[in-house]
């Protein structure tokens, strides 16, 4: 009886630990956010999202202010529809622009809030018009090696004239 007492407890502990370990990766990975904050959803298109992704931090000044609600493409404008969900205690002013930025070279991105000078601040439902989409890699580097490669072509047909 003694061992079998022992036994349940152990169990019951690695549960717990096993449960609390899944959490912190959740939560790491930004999988999940536990956030009893009430919130505003307003919208925002962008050209290119690069890898934004639901649950992406929203920042002003280093500080997250929300989290991105949902990702749509509309197929009328062809560009992406991003919902964003800001907490209620932060007001941004109606001419406020977002960019998409990047933790480091190659970290994970996430959306920064320039406030505006507007008197009057976003309202639930608001879509934001000033937006600049992410920096691509692979885009910037393709322009690089193109026009390194239009510079020597061009090198190559100035020695071939003389």
């Amino acid at each position: 009886m003694q061992r079998s007492n022992k036994d349940i407890w152990v169990g019951l502990f690695v549960l717990i630990g096993a449960a609390a370990l899944l959490f912190l990766a959740l939560q790491s990975a930004n999988l999940l956010s536990l956030n009893f904050q009430k919130t505003y959803a307003i919208k925002a298109r962008f050209d290119n999202i690069g890898g934004l992704k639901p649950q992406t931090a929203i920042k002003s000044a280093g500080v997250v202010v929300g989290r991105v609600e949902s990702i749509s493409f509309d197929d009328k404008t062809y560009q992406a529809s991003v919902t964003l969900a800001l907490q209620s205690r932060y007001s941004f002013p109606k001419d406020s622009s977002l960019k998409i930025l990047t933790s480091g070279l190659l970290g994970e991105q996430y959306i920064g809030i320039e406030a505006g000078a507007d008197e009057k601040n976003l309202q639930p439902g608001d879509t934001i018009t000033a937006t600049q989409s992410a920096v691509v890699l692979e885009n910037l580097i393709s322009q690089f090696l193109y026009s390194k490669a239009a510079e020597g072509s061009s090198q190559q047909n100035n020695n071939s004239k003389k």
